[in-house]
């Protein structure tokens, strides 16, 4: 299922309910919801309004998230109501935002539309039900004697 998301409203969102003195950047937001599609297996937008910073490279390699920015002629709502409008699939899309333009916007084509401070705690509560990769109890255990006796034989060590 592709996810549209209004950047800034997302970095605000975060920021308002975040502890006392946490602060995201956009690039570090960006990061972790590539983490997140890669997790769930999807891909999708980010569009912020304005040009953006000068340097973007911040933005670059981060897996199945586009990052796009509306420019000077035009806003992320814009952007962002044009590209559920043209989506051809909508009942697929989810939109994220919590501005009632773009909310009413995805409800008009039946995408499914989510608040920003809502799909941030499913982002987090995703993110933290990753599973660690699993060592071979050999790893911490060893061998058994039997294995190290064939060891022991096979290098030609007296026992």
């Amino acid at each position: 299922m592709p996810v549209i998301v209004d950047g800034h409203n997302l970095l605000w969102s975060i920021q308002k309910t975040g502890e006392e003195g946490e602060s995201v950047s956009d690039v570090q937001m960006c990061r972790v919801l590539g983490d997140y599609l890669r997790l769930i297996g999807d891909k999708g937008e980010i569009i912020f309004d304005g040009i953006g910073p000068p340097d973007k490279s911040g933005f670059d390699n981060i897996y199945n998230l586009e990052v796009e920015f509306s420019g000077l002629a035009s806003d992320c709502d814009s952007v962002m109501e044009h590209k559920i409008s043209i989506n051809s699939a909508p009942k697929r899309l989810t939109v994220v935002s919590s501005d009632r333009r773009l909310r009413d916007a995805a409800r008009a084509r039946r995408a499914i539309s989510v608040k920003s401070e809502d799909f941030w705690v499913e982002v987090q509560n995703q993110l933290s039900r990753r599973r660690e990769k699993r060592e071979p109890p050999q790893k911490r255990h060893g061998i058994s004697d039997s294995e190290t006796d064939q060891w022991m034989d096979f290098f030609g060590f007296e026992q």
